[in-house]
């Protein structure tokens, strides 16, 4: 009987110190979840809604339920299948681009060099300013009478259009975004280089392997988590990239600029038919999420493989 009294108590305390603990993590992810819900699934839902109904141009009459009218209407526009087109294409050139670019500079700057610090800080300051003055700072560097022409010109070249070709305009879009992200996907891989133990490649050089060799069977493999956080993000942030595109270019010229997200603007916004948009909006998740779940399947893979 007493050993029995002596264990109610004990799980009580632990019942009770429980509920405490469930209590204060909720009251602290609070202000979090309300934020995730008036910030991201209310406006997705509203917006999957809206995509559902027809109204008038300008909001002058009430919009009513169509049904699946809108997506039926964009998939018949040669004009939108071929915006979805450059969506795609425009995501993977820049995806392992700007990766690619971010591992190489990363690696790089956790060696041995002269000034490594002030290097780190000089290829992240892009990511300090604000976009719209990084647009147009890129914008007077590459008008047709700026400085990068006066460059070429210099060294016996010839005028380059840039953002004024339809054959140029995007590359400078993906040059752009570019230099902006490279810096800052740089810090989460260089943070994860420096979590792998330096003992693994001092096993690997006692053992005669290459820096190629040991860069693919070393480096890699255990930096995988931190590349496929990057992968997913840079992913998410370049599908929704809109600023440079609508500073610099509006979608042309001759469209080969218009990305999904502006086009969805200039539907909502420029044209007044906000519930096309929301269609447009909604298919962009669409895709997004189809990329992203590859994603997280290569993730959750690298993970079982551990």
């Amino acid at each position: 009987m007493k050993a029995r009294h002596s264990v109610a108590p004990a799980d009580r305390r632990r019942h009770h110190g429980k509920r405490q603990e469930n209590f204060w993590a909720t009251l602290f992810l609070a202000p979090a979840l309300v934020a995730l819900v008036v910030l991201r699934i209310a406006p997705t839902i509203s917006a999957i809604w809206s995509s559902l109904l027809r109204g008038f141009p300008g909001g002058i009459k009430p919009a009513t339920f169509a049904g699946l009218y809108n997506y039926r209407h964009l998939f018949g526009d040669v004009n939108f299948i071929n915006t979805i087109g450059r969506t795609i294409v425009f995501n993977l050139i820049i995806n392992p681009l700007q990766i690619f670019l971010a591992l190489l500079v990363a690696v790089l700057m956790i060696q041995r060099i002269r000034g490594a610090n002030l290097w780190r800080m000089l290829i992240f300051v892009p990511v300090t300013i604000p976009i719209v003055g990084s647009s147009i700072a890129w914008g007077a560097m590459l008008n047709p009478q700026g400085p990068v022409n006066a460059f070429i010109v210099a060294l016996g070249g010839a005028h380059q259009p840039f953002f004024t070709s339809p054959g140029q305009a995007l590359a400078c879009i993906i040059i752009l975004a570019s230099w902006i992200g490279i810096g800052y996907w740089m810090v989460f891989l260089i943070a994860g280089l420096k979590a792998i133990p330096d003992e693994l490649y001092e096993a690997a050089y006692l053992d005669q392997a290459g820096p190629i060799r040991v860069f693919f069977q070393i480096t890699i493999p255990l930096l995988k988590r931190n590349l496929l956080f990057v992968l997913v993000a840079d992913t998410v942030a370049n599908f929704v990239l809109f600023v440079p595109v609508q500073l610099l270019t509006n979608g042309g010229p001759q469209n080969s600029t218009t990305l999904l997200m502006f086009d969805a603007y200039r539907t909502s916004y420029g044209y007044g038919s906000r519930n096309l948009g929301a269609a447009e909006v909604t298919i962009l998740t669409a895709i997004m999420l189809v990329f992203v779940f590859f994603q997280f399947r290569l993730l959750r893979e690298g993970r079982d493989s551990e």
